[in-house]
């Protein structure tokens, strides 16, 4: 095999890894909203316990994506290739972590049932946030500008949602005191899952500097 078809495989198995990665972490975030939405604190227990293997296994392709640049010294789009490797390893990892967060918040509200209102607001940002890594990991497989456009553009529903979670979580401490701390919780999983769809954002960014070389924010 000669250096530059050994390289292109190298590059290949890389992005293998990454959907591989990116699959384990669209699991966790639709199992911790589920969770969640059903106290399931079984559920919630092995999206923690499930997030050390996505930790060894962004490690593990953080290191080839490292070996990769050093052994290769790739220029221009081939150096674009594995720095934009290593910006979604993060954003996903990140996104794993906001889950763990999520199931975190189910053990600690477990035992009791939600009388919370708005609950049916976080189902709604979890299936957007998914669609959005989905999108993302989609665009970046098939290298589309647009795709990634619009996807980054689902950002500002979830950020409505949240915003409007918000509002109305804060009216109804103030109008029953009893639902404070259901609240508080409920406002740090709104807060997780706007994450999560910023870091599918960062992705979009990333999928674009990928293709045009250029660094645009669409956050």
């Amino acid at each position: 095999m000669s250096p530059r078809s050994s390289f292109d495989k190298a590059l290949v198995d890389l992005q293998q890894d990454i959907l591989r990665m990116a699959s384990l972490v669209e699991q966790a975030i639709y199992d911790a909203v589920q969770s969640l939405v059903k106290l399931d604190v079984a559920s919630a227990a092995q999206v923690i316990m499930g997030d050390e293997m996505i930790d060894e296994l962004y490690l593990e392709i953080e290191e080839k994506c490292v070996k990769l640049i050093a052994t290769q010294q790739p220029m221009a789009r081939d150096l674009r290739v594995a720095i934009t490797g290593i910006k979604i390893l993060l954003s996903l990892e990140r996104m794993a972590d906001h889950a763990v967060d999520i199931a975190r918040a189910t053990m600690c509200l477990s035992g009791q049932p939600l009388t919370v209102k708005c609950l049916e607001y976080i189902p709604q940002m979890g299936r957007l946030a998914q669609q959005m890594v989905k999108d993302g990991l989609d665009a970046y497989v098939n290298g589309d500008v647009q795709k990634a456009r619009e996807m980054c553009a689902l950002d500002d529903e979830v950020d409505y949602i949240f915003a409007t979670m918000f509002r109305e979580l804060i009216n109804g401490m103030v109008d029953d005191p009893k639902t404070v701390m259901q609240s508080a919780y409920l406002l740090n999983v709104s807060r997780y899952l706007e994450r999560i769809a910023d870091h599918a954002t960062n992705i979009g960014e990333a999928v674009i500097y990928l293709v045009t070389g250029e660094r645009r924010e669409l956050n």
